[in-house]
């Protein structure tokens, strides 16, 4: 099974597949794809579902994988990223793409085995889970790698 991992976002939106196997997962690919912040935000969500639509059709995913990312301060912030999960669904739908989504403790569970876990603790275990060849990667192009583990951990014990 291919599984496409998600980290939303209009900024930075990570994005990673991860190919389950009889023996464990291999990665296929990993990126994380930035938009111009001088750019209005229209153009900027119309880049990242061009650049999401081209990565499903790259990398030919069976299920993606979704981390739901709550917001308690930033309001606007909040209502963005809401546009680019909808974006997200969206194009899933329209590849006939089953969607799973996971909250950051059930990531950081899969993941590290604690569910307080910190974002070191998650990126060193993801190195011991799955071999990541070697590239300087942001948060989150890591952040989709877990997701896609964690759909990967999850759906195989369902």
């Amino acid at each position: 099974m291919r599984i496409l991992g998600i980290d939303p976002g209009y900024d930075r939106l990570g994005l990673a597949v991860v190919e389950q196997h009889r023996q464990g997962e291999q990665l296929v690919s990993s990126t994380c794809a930035q938009t111009d912040s001088a750019l209005p935000f229209a153009k900027r969500l119309g880049i990242v579902g061009d650049t999401l639509a081209a990565y499903i059709r790259d990398h030919a995913p069976e299920h993606v994988a979704l981390e739901n990312v709550f917001f308690n301060t930033n309001q606007k912030t909040a209502m963005d990223v809401a546009a680019v999960r909808g974006v997200i669904i969206y194009l899933a739908h329209a590849h006939a793409l089953p969607v799973y989504e996971y909250t950051p403790p059930q990531i950081k569970t899969a993941i590290a085995g604690n569910g307080r876990a910190s974002k070191h603790d998650v990126m060193h275990m993801l190195h011991r889970l799955i071999t990541l060849p070697e590239k300087k990667r942001l948060d989150d192009e890591y952040d989709a790698i877990a997701v896609a583990l964690t759909h990967s951990a999850i759906h195989t014990h369902q």
